[in-house]
Parts: structure tokens; C-alpha cells; sequence
């Protein structure tokens, strides 16, 4: 009973906390990348304006949609989403969902929002949400690969250096750091992928220079052109969520670092107190990976073509993840 009422109220609690977090990124973005183009820019809250603004429209039913799909599709993509978020420490604080194999979940849960979309943008019967769901899949198979990559050679990297605990597990990345573990060729091979998982954040979110799916000069807005209202900002909170989502996975995997262990030894502070400092330091990092990730980059490059995007995925970061992928090889078993 006890652990259903903790699993209930952590949902309800970093919901809550993602999708205010998240819209908050949002505006961050906005800011950073109207000043990079010598733009004034809107308010930081502005985000919070628009969901309010999309709250109190009506829905708008198109004739050749399918309604209970149409209609289901924003609420799925925002569910899984925070459904994702209960298998990531946020700061000091474990994950509410943790378990041995944690991370193939994660994997998994991540294809549920682009899937929702996919059939989200189908159902509505628009000729350019097909094409947008048609851009969804592709980039969706583009950026699968290098990010499976990623998971699979560090949980091979552990199994092998630590036998016996839970390799696919957040808790072993944060209690073994993964820059600890190699020697400098090694981490060489840990730069690669981080490079890889920052381009398939950036994927993962459709943003410039990936926005295929969208497009609002090609398909205008593709998948999102039919949907208005609470459908659509159930959307909008699921793309607000979801960068705190891909944030956190690369910060639990590559950065799974709290101030509190060494501050702890120079502050004393209530126990409770360092909860706080590390959620803050938690956020701190989950903003500089979002402009990173995000902003400069839809800030600084043009919108590329499918065939560029798959070319990218599928042949130049391939590439570029096997070499990572035989360096941490070599530097685990001892080669190198």
C-alpha cells in the first residue's frame, strides 16, 4: 500500500514538476535564441501563456479524422513521456520506477511519443499530417540505431568490468561513472557518443535542423496542421516534457554527478537540504544541454532534407559510433 500511494504521488509530483520545468526550458530557448539573432524575443513566460491560450480553445474535430485515435494520440505522447521520467534519478532522488533492467524500458518508452504523433497525424485524414507522419518514421528509424548503440556498448562495457550487477541500470551509471572507467582512448571513444546522443536529442525533438515532421514552410506544421486547442497543447506540453525527458537520460548516463557528496564535506546543511541542492543542480545541467542540444543548433543551421537526415544517422554517426564502439572494446578488454 505504502509503495502505491509513493508511486502515485511521484507520478503526480514530477508530472507536475516536468511540465512546469519544461515549459520554463522553453522559454529559456526562446530567449537564447532571439538574442542570437539579435532579436529582443518574448518573455520568459511566454510558453506558459501559449498552453493557457491553447487551454481555453475549443477542439476542432476534422471531418476524415478517426476521432477516439485523433483524440487519444496528445494524451499518450504526454503520458509516456512522464511515464519515462519515473525511471531517471532526478538529483540525489532514485527513480521512482528503478529497476536491473531500467534503461531498456526507457528505450522502448521513448518510441511511444513519436508513435503517438505518427498516428496522431495519420488519423486526422490531412494529406500533409500524412506526409509529416511519413517524415516522423523516418527520422524515428534514422535516430534509433545510433542511440541503441550507445546503451548496448556501455551495458557490454559494464557486464564486462563488473560482473554481476545490473549493466542496463541507472543506478550502476551513477554509482560507476562512465568517465571513470576507460583510459584516456576510452574516453575518446565516451566523446563520440556523447557527440551522438546530444545530435539524437536534437532528432528526438524535431527541432532545426531536423524538423522534417513539421515543416511549416514545406507541410505547414505536417503532423500538428489539423490539430487546435487542448489537443494541441497537450502536444506542446509533451514537446515542453519531453527535452527534460532527453535531458535527463544523457545526464544519467554521461553526467550522473551530484554537488552534495562534495560540498557535504566543507557545509553542513540538513539532510533534506542537499535533496534540494542536487534537484537544482540537476535542473542547472538539464538547461545547458538544452541549449546546447537545441538552441544553437536550430539557432545556427538551416532545416535539412530527408535523405541528408538519414545520411547522417544511418552512415556518418554509424560511422562514427563504431569507431567509439571498438575503442571502449579494446580499452575494456585491456588491448589498448
Amino acid at each position: 500500500m505504502i509503495n502505491l500511494i509513493y508511486g502515485i504521488a511521484g507520478t503526480f509530483v514530477l508530472g507536475v514538476f516536468a511540465i512546469l520545468f519544461g515549459l520554463s526550458v522553453k522559454g529559456i530557448d526562446r530567449k537564447i535564441s532571439a538574442r542570437m539573432q539579435w532579436r529582443i524575443g518574448p518573455p520568459l513566460r511566454q510558453p506558459f501563456r501559449d498552453v493557457r491560450k491553447l487551454l481555453l480553445k475549443d477542439n476542432v474535430l476534422p471531418d476524415n479524422a478517426v476521432p477516439w485515435i485523433y483524440n487519444a494520440a496528445p494524451i499518450i505522447c504526454l503520458a509516456s513521456l512522464i511515464t519515462i521520467l519515473l525511471f531517471i534519478p532526478i538529483g540525489s532522488i532514485p527513480a521512482v520506477l528503478g529497476s536491473s533492467g531500467d534503461i531498456i524500458v526507457v528505450l522502448y518508452l521513448l518510441i511511444v511519443p513519436s508513435i503517438a504523433i505518427i498516428v496522431g497525424g495519420f488519423s486526422s485524414g490531412s494529406p500533409f499530417a500524412s506526409v509529416g507522419a511519413q517524415r516522423e518514421m523516418v527520422l524515428l528509424i534514422s535516430y534509433e540505431l545510433p542511440l541503441s548503440m550507445i546503451i548496448f556498448t556501455f551495458a557490454w562495457a559494464y557486464s564486462v568490468l563488473y560482473p554481476g550487477i545490473p549493466a542496463l541500470s541507472f543506478s550502476t551509471f551513477e554509482k560507476y561513472p562512465i568517465w571513470n572507467q576507460f583510459s584516456p582512448i576510452g574516453m575518446f571513444g565516451v566523446g563520440i557518443f556523447l557527440i551522438i546522443a546530444l545530435l539524437v536529442t536534437t532528432a528526438e525533438m524535431a527541432k532545426i535542423p531536423f524538423d522534417i515532421p513539421e515543416a511549416e514552410t514545406e507541410i505547414a506544421e505536417g503532423v500538428f496542421v489539423e490539430y487546435s486547442g487542448r489537443n494541441f497543447a497537450l502536444f506542446y506540453l509533451a514537446d515542453a516534457v519531453k527535452i527534460v525527458v532527453l535531458s535527463a537520460i544523457i545526464i544519467a548516463i554521461f553526467f550522473p554527478y551530484n554537488l552534495s557528496p562534495w560540498l557535504s564535506a566543507y557545509i553542513t546543511l540538513p539532510h533534506w537540504l542537499w535533496y534540494v541542492v542536487d534537484v537544482l543542480f540537476f535542473m542547472l545541467k538539464v538547461v545547458v544541454l538544452s541549449i546546447i542540444a537545441v538552441t544553437f543548433l536550430r539557432t545556427a543551421l538551416a532545416r535539412l532534407k530527408v535523405d541528408q537526415i538519414v545520411r547522417i544517422y544511418w552512415f556518418h554517426l554509424f560511422i562514427a559510433g563504431v569507431a567509439a564502439m571498438i575503442l571502449i572494446a579494446l580499452d575494456t578488454m585491456g588491448v589498448l
